[in-house]
């Protein structure tokens, strides 16, 4: 099938959660024509292994990137840009602009010196997250909760279904810590799937927090790389799920 149009931003993610991180480029961007890809045949990316996921992501934006001919692609997911950011650079002439825990406005935020990462598996144990914390909240003590269900769960409610309040309670209890006197004041939202949920989480959690999400400052970083005159407007936003 051939595009209508070349100069869509591409957005990518292995569901719907980047959908979280779209709204927010639709709102700095209004008139740019997005393509959203949810790679639901690969969902969830938490579960595979890296080396797989990082050539899987890369031969799927090089065929989609050879079709529609984007004007900058985003990976909206943060276990997946940890892994292929690089790789992404290395063959499309496009900016690529990633998702990567919100360590960094977490520590700048927090009062009490006490955080939670809230992310998949395979974010929470990636080197690029414990750089993250090197570099920007060595002093500060963080909860990295990698959460096995989450996804799933707003996959569920974006999808009409009903959500599981007892086991989102069990997901995110870890996040929540005592320390010094001191407990959780901020959590980091670590996937794009998580911002659907915050509504039931504030339901759910012991105590208030900062829920911190990444989707607006990804929004802000796009319009700073974004070559404005190569990008679609007053076309369409088309959707595409893999199968």
């Amino acid at each position: 099938m051939e595009p209508d149009v070349s100069g869509r931003v591409l957005v990518l993610d292995s569901g719907v959660g980047g959908l979280s991180v779209q709204r927010e480029i639709k709102r700095a961007l209004p008139d740019a024509g997005l393509l959203y890809l949810a790679d639901r045949a690969a969902f969830p990316y938490g579960d595979w292994e890296a080396d797989a996921l990082r050539d899987h992501i890369a031969s799927l934006v090089n065929s989609v990137s050879d079709v529609w001919q984007p004007s900058a692609v985003v990976v909206a997911c943060n276990t997946a840009s940890t892994l292929v950011l690089q790789r992404l650079r290395e063959f499309l002439d496009v900016p690529v602009v990633g998702t990567v825990p919100a360590i960094k406005p977490a520590a700048q935020k927090t009062k009490s010196g006490v955080f939670a990462v809230l992310a998949t598996p395979g974010t929470v144990k990636r080197d690029y997250t414990q750089d993250l914390i090197i570099d920007f909240a060595p002093e500060h003590h963080i909860a990295l909760v990698g959460a096995t269900g989450l996804a799933a769960l707003a996959e569920d409610k974006l999808a009409g279904r009903a959500v599981d309040l007892d086991r989102l309670r069990r997901e995110i209890a870890p996040c929540f810590v005592e320390k010094s006197g001191e407990r959780t004041d901020c959590v980091v939202l670590g996937c794009t799937h998580y911002p659907f949920l915050q509504e039931e989480m504030e339901q759910v959690a012991p105590w208030p927090v900062t829920w911190i999400d990444p989707a607006p400052a990804i929004a802000r970083r796009l319009t700073d790389v974004l070559k404005r005159d190569g990008v679609a407007v007053g076309c369409e936003d088309l959707f595409f799920v893999t199968s």
